[in-house]
């Protein structure tokens, strides 16, 4: 069982930043691959980003490649999103998951566990 906490989120202004953090619980947190997922009101839940369970493997969205970064820190049990020159279609609800499988996918059916969501709102 993984249980996450995401943090970070909030209001920022179109060009600005945010790093947002997904804190784990658990002694197996390494053995999991990571991903960050969004969903904005009205719309499903889309794929952003994820990085596989020992961190050397990444992969993006187009929509945010250039601009966001994963990254994890195993020793602390947590992974990051690094979000830069933001813009206002990035607002919404952003989530960490957790995948036990190694095959790298961008289907949130395939996540095991969830965190409860952290609000992103960039303005015009």
């Amino acid at each position: 069982q993984v249980q996450l906490v995401e943090s970070g989120g909030g209001l920022v202004q179109a060009g600005g930043s945010l790093r947002l953090s997904c804190a784990a619980s658990g002694r197996t947190f390494s053995s999991y691959a990571m991903g960050w997922f969004r969903q904005a009101p009205g719309k499903e839940r889309e794929f952003v980003a994820r990085i596989s369970s020992s961190g050397a493997s990444t992969y993006y969205a187009d929509s945010v490649k250039g601009r966001f970064t994963i990254s994890r820190d195993n020793a602390k049990n947590t992974v990051y999103l690094q979000m830069n020159s933001l813009k206002p279609e990035d607002t919404a609800v952003y989530y960490c998951a957790a995948d036990r499988s190694s095959i790298r996918t961008m289907s949130a059916h395939e996540y095991d566990y969830w965190g409860q969501g952290t609000q992103v709102t960039v303005s015009s």
